[in-house]
Parts: structure tokens; sequence; C-alpha cells
């Protein structure tokens, strides 16, 4: 049986908050392969990367550490609710600082998974973080990408007029501008008028009792988003990211762009071992948790760490 153990341990200036993952009839005394599990954008470790990708590889004999970003859910930092790509590369990185100090975990053979915005920042954390022997993305979005195109309505420079003149306010004291990455419900996303696959799953996943958890909130900083929009997940990957890569997406595409993302890190790795893999007829948020897209991709990240950790 898999045993989850609540940590925390010190990130930049403040106390990052994780669960680990021990696999059954865990031993103490044995030197394990290790796994650092990064969740979406607006999630937390108590949904995708760590009930079903943290607690299924644990399973499967490997240590894994599902860890709360900075800025959110248990972790510390402030203000609250900041998404600063440069940061969440940064808290994966501290992921290993921790892991390493463990006496259990070998630390030449760790790994990394990250869901969503957490598969690329998996990615961008690899390129510079050479204790990364091997990592995974599912359904990852580069969420510098989503930024200048949807999120921003296809109008960057705007955006970041609008980020700048809402910054000067709030250090002039305004009230923080936090805005919501989803509808209350897909009932309310149909009736604005919502039609995208990945809007209406998302809000399926997160605003239902099927992925709700009190930690994962959905909505942002509006005023510190600005840090994303210059930002690429990949950059660099051509050149530097050189550990064996395994991408998972759906083939269903939606407007946050895994699919796209997917095919496009694969191609620009400079990585002599990467794989893809299309889960034919799922989505990106059937990736989340759906027992069978779940199943499909284990299918191939088990045998994937185990032959590179």
């Amino acid at each position: 049986m898999t045993t989850v153990q609540q940590v925390t341990y010190r990130n930049l200036g403040w106390d990052s908050a994780a669960d680990l993952y021990l696999p059954p009839n865990f031993d103490a005394a044995k030197r394990y392969p290790a796994i650092v599990s990064t969740h979406p954008i607006g999630s937390c470790k108590e949904q995708t990367s760590g009930n079903v990708y943290g607690r299924q590889l644990a399973q499967a004999g490997f240590v894994v550490l599902a860890f709360d970003a900075s800025f959110q859910g248990a972790s510390g930092g402030e203000p609250r609710l900041m998404e600063d790509p440069a940061i969440r590369v940064s808290d994966i990185r501290y992921a290993i600082d921790y892991l390493v100090t463990l006496p259990y975990v070998d630390a030449d053979r760790i790994g990394a998974i990250g869901i969503c915005g957490g598969g690329a920042y998996t990615v961008s954390a690899a390129v510079t973080d050479y204790r990364i022997k091997a990592l995974t993305s599912i359904t990852g979005v580069n969420f510098g990408r989503l930024m200048r195109e949807g999120f921003s309505e296809f109008d960057p420079r705007g955006a970041l007029k609008a980020m700048a003149q809402q910054r000067t306010a709030e250090a002039q004291g305004a009230e923080r501008h936090v805005i919501n990455y989803l509808p209350d419900s897909v009932e309310a996303g149909k009736q604005a008028g919502l039609t995208d696959i990945d809007v209406l799953e998302a809000t399926d996943y997160y605003k239902s009792a099927r992925g709700q958890q009190p930690n994962g909130a959905t909505s942002g900083l509006f005023s510190f988003n600005s840090a994303a929009i210059a930002w690429d997940a990949f950059a660099h990957a051509e050149t530097l990211l050189t550990q064996p890569l395994l991408v998972v997406i759906g083939d269903k595409p939606g407007a946050f762009g895994a699919f796209r993302d997917g095919w496009e890190i694969y191609g620009r790795a400079a990585s002599e071992s990467k794989q893809i893999v299309v889960a034919e007829g799922w989505s990106h948020y059937d990736l989340y948790d759906k027992p069978e897209p779940v199943a499909l991709a284990m299918a191939q990240i088990v045998p994937f760490f185990q032959q590179h950790l």
C-alpha cells in the first residue's frame, strides 16, 4: 500500500508544502529512484499531479514528491495566486534539493513529470537542471504561448499595458485583481457562449466533485501575469534538452494548445531518446484522471522511467 507523508522544505524565502508518496513495502534502508510531480496552472498537489500520477508512480516503485507551487495551495509566498514561470521552474529545483537530502533517495536517479502547465515547466527545468535524468510531459502547455495568444485575446501588448496599469494601482494601495480562469460551472460557461473543449472540460474537472479540491484555485493575480508573456517554456531545448523525454498528448485539440505544444517540444528537443504518445480518442482533461487514458499513459510512463532512472 502506498504511504503519503505531508512534508515541508525551505524555498527562496518561504516554505513549500508537498505530499511525499512512498512505494508499497517501503524500506528506508534502501535507495529508490525518485520523481518530482508538478501540478497544472490553477491546480494543487492534491489533484492530478499527486492523487493520480504521483500515487500510481509510487505504486510502481518510485518515491514521488508532488508539491504546491509557491504562492499557491499550502505553500508560502506573497502575494498569493501569483503565476510566475521563472519561480515555478525554480520550485522544481527546490523540490529536487529536498529529495537529494533524503537518505533513501538515489540522487543519480531523479526524474520529473508534469501535467498541463506543469508539463512545460518540467521541460524548462530540465533544460538547465541536469539532475533531472528523464522527464515526462503529460498534455503539457507552454504558458507563455498561451498568455500571448488566448489568455490575452491575441493582444499581448494590450494585455501588458493593462497589467502595468493594474500593478501600479496595486502598488499605490488598490485591491489586488484576481482573475478566474474558468466559469463557475459548465452550464454557466455554455450560457456565456463558451464552446471550446478545453475550457468546458477544465470546468467540469475543477468545478465539480470530479476533481475539485480546496486549494485548486483556478485563478491568478492579473497584474503579475506579465512575467509569462515574454517567456517560452521550450527555450534552448534544441541545444540543451538532452535527457530522455516522453511526451503524452490526447488527439482532441483544444484552445489551451497541448496538442500543438506536445508536437513542438517533441520536435525541438535535442534528446537522443525521445518519444511521443498520442492517446487516440481522448482530450487534454481526460488525461488528468479518466481511468482508460491514464492507463494508456501509465503503460508508457512506468517502463520509460524504469529504463532511464
